[in-house]
C-alpha cells in the first residue's frame, strides 16, 4: 500500500520540490492550502495534479485535526511559515503565529488525533536560528551543537517551533525531526527574496524589460544550495528508525555580489554594477554578516549530498528566469 504524505506550505517553493519528489516515490500526496480562494490554488491543480488539496490553516488546530483526519498520513511535513526575513521585521506577531505558534498547533493535532506513534514528523528549522553567535570554528560552520542567537522575529520564530518539537519528541515519543536547513533557493523561489529577484532582473534586463536592480546589502556571505536536493535531505529525515535534528548545508559561502557576477555573465554582461543601485529601504535592522553550514552529519548518517553546485544553480535560475519572461512577451 503507497504511503501518504501531508505537506503544509505546499504552494512554497520547497512544498512543490517535495511534493514532485514524494510523488516520483509513489506517496499519495495531500498539500494544505490556506483560504477558499488562494490565488496559489491554480497554479498546484494544473501543474501537480497528483496533490490532493485540503482546507485548512496553520493556526487554526480543528482544521489540522481534519486535515489529518482525511489524508491519515504515514509523514506530516511541515513547511508553512512567513518566511522573508526582512519581511518579519514589519509583522513579527504574525510571524509569531505562524512561523512560531503554527508548528505546535500541527504537532498538537497529530497527538490529539492519535498519531504521535504512526506519524513520522518534519519540521522545517533554519540556519537563521544561529545569527552570527558562535562563530569560532572558521572553515567549519554551523553543526547541530552551535549555539543559537536569532536576529530577527523570524529566526525567533522558527527556533521556538525548534525547540517545540523537540520537546514533543521527548516528552511524546514523536517521530519528529527537525532540518536546520541553510539557504536553498531555484526556479521556484519567490520574486521577493534576493536570489529569484537578481535571476528575474538580469532576465529582464537581458530581453530589454528593465534597466537595473536595486538591492541592499551586497556583501552578505551564505550558504547557498538548490532546493531540489534539499527536499531529498528532508524525505531521508523520516525514513531513519531514531528521529534526530540535521542540519543541510553545502559548506561554502558565496556573497550576493558572486551571484550577480555568474547571473550577469549568464547573459554575457561581464560587469554588473553599472546595472545594480543599492537602497537603504532593503538594508535589515539587524544584519547576520555569514552563515556557513557543515552537513557533515547528514552527510554520515543520511548518505545526502548536494549534486546541484552554486554556478550550477544561479545558471538555472538565470535561464529558467530568461525562459519564463520570453513566454510572457509572446503572451
Amino acid at each position: 500500500m503507497a504511503k501518504a504524505a501531508l505537506i503544509t506550505g505546499i504552494t512554497g517553493q520547497d512544498g512543490y520540490h517535495l511534493a514532485e519528489f514524494l510523488h516520483g516515490k509513489g506517496y499519495e500526496v495531500y498539500g494544505i492550502i490556506r483560504g477558499q480562494h488562494n490565488p496559489k490554488r491554480a497554479r498546484v491543480e494544473q501543474e501537480q495534479p497528483f496533490v490532493k488539496l485540503l482546507e485548512a490553516d496553520i493556526t487554526d488546530t480543528s482544521s489540522l485535526i481534519r486535515a489529518i483526519e482525511t489524508a491519515r498520513p504515514d509523514e506530516f511535513y511541515n513547511l508553512a511559515a512567513i518566511s522573508h526575513v526582512g519581511y518579519s521585521f514589519k509583522v513579527p506577531q504574525l510571524v509569531a503565529d505562524v512561523t512560531g505558534k503554527g508548528v505546535l498547533n500541527a504537532l498538537e493535532a497529530i497527538r490529539l488525533t492519535g498519531g504521535e506513534k504512526t506519524i513520522r514528523f518534519y519540521q522545517a528549522s533554519t540556519s537563521e536560528m544561529f545569527g552570527g553567535l558562535d562563530y569560532n570554528r572558521p572553515g567549519k560552520g554551523y553543526d547541530e551543537t552551535a549555539l543559537f542567537h536569532p536576529r530577527s522575529p523570524y529566526g525567533v520564530a522558527k527556533l521556538y517551533g525548534h525547540w517545540i518539537t523537540k520537546n514533543y519528541r521527548e516528552s511524546y515519543g514523536m517521530h519528529a525531526s527537525c532540518g536546520i536547513l541553510f539557504n536553498h533557493e531555484g526556479e521556484r523561489r519567490g520574486l521577493e527574496f534576493v536570489t529569484r529577484k537578481i535571476s528575474n532582473a538580469v532576465a529582464r534586463i537581458h530581453l530589454g524589460k528593465q534597466d537595473h536592480i536595486e538591492l541592499g546589502n551586497l556583501d552578505a556571505k551564505r550558504d547557498w544550495g538548490y532546493a531540489g536536493d534539499y527536499v531529498v535531505g528532508m524525505w531521508l529525515m523520516l525514513q531513519q528508525d531514531q528521529p534526530d535534528d540535521y542540519v543541510l548545508a553545502t559548506g561554502e559561502t558565496h556573497t550576493i555580489g558572486e551571484f550577480l557576477d555568474l547571473a550577469f555573465k549568464e547573459v554575457g554582461i561581464n560587469d554588473w554594477k553599472p546595472y545594480v543601485k543599492q537602497n537603504p529601504a532593503f538594508m535589515r535592522p539587524a544584519e547576520v554578516d555569514i552563515l556557513l553550514g557543515n552537513p557533515a552529519k547528514a552527510e554520515a548518517k543520511l548518505g545526502w549530498r548536494r549534486k546541484v553546485d552554486f554556478p550550477g544553480m544561479v545558471k538555472l535560475m538565470v535561464q529558467h528566469d530568461i525562459g519564463l519572461e520570453s513566454a510572457t512577451s509572446l503572451d
